[in-house]
């Protein structure tokens, strides 16, 4: 199975570490970002990568956990016009964007056609009010309702939703064995 990630950011490199090392051996990671020095407290980066675009460095990361690792990494800002090329080709498919208009797209999309798992509602502190959701087929995981506009992000959160979303994303059939 191959597994899309929309978003290398503190979503997308967090489940993607996770399912790593869980054994997920394909992945496809898109993004245009370069990482910054402000994405090391919350995603899965280190100083010396800073200026280095988001998948070349997730994908030097993931291959020092599993060399083996079947990982194609695509530089492109993720719209409307190409969403659906780009991940034709995976079984399921993450959402880390980070603007709401995106993922409202991301998530329409792919309405009838994959499963997506996204997040919703990541900033703050608070643990206590993550829940998920399941909206045809897409799985949602967050708040809801806490917005990076509204509160500062916070790793432990952040990691918190990434892992909830892991869980997800290995508990389907195949995701470990093709």
């Amino acid at each position: 199975m191959k597994i899309g990630i929309a978003g290398v950011g503190g979503i997308g490199s967090n489940v993607a570490l996770n399912l790593v090392r869980s054994g997920v051996s394909r992945l496809k990671i898109v993004d245009f970002d370069r990482v910054e020095s402000s994405n090391l407290d919350r995603q899965f980066y280190f100083a010396d990568q800073i200026g280095q675009l988001k998948i070349k460095a997730l994908s030097a990361n993931l291959t020092r956990i599993r060399p083996q690792l079947t990982i194609e990494a695509v530089a492109k800002r993720i719209d409307a016009a190409n969403c659906g090329h780009l991940f034709a080709d995976c079984d399921l498919i993450v959402e880390g964007l980070d603007r709401q208009v995106d993922k409202k797209m991301f998530l329409e999309i792919f309405a009838d056609s994959r499963t997506v798992v996204s997040a919703c509602g990541i900033a703050g502190r608070d643990l206590a009010t993550i829940r998920s959701r399941r909206i045809g087929n897409a799985y949602i995981v967050g708040d809801f309702t806490t917005d990076c506009e509204q509160a500062p992000l916070f790793s432990h959160k952040v990691t918190t939703v990434a892992n909830y979303m892991s869980e997800f994303i290995l508990c389907q059939p195949g995701v470990l064995h093709g």
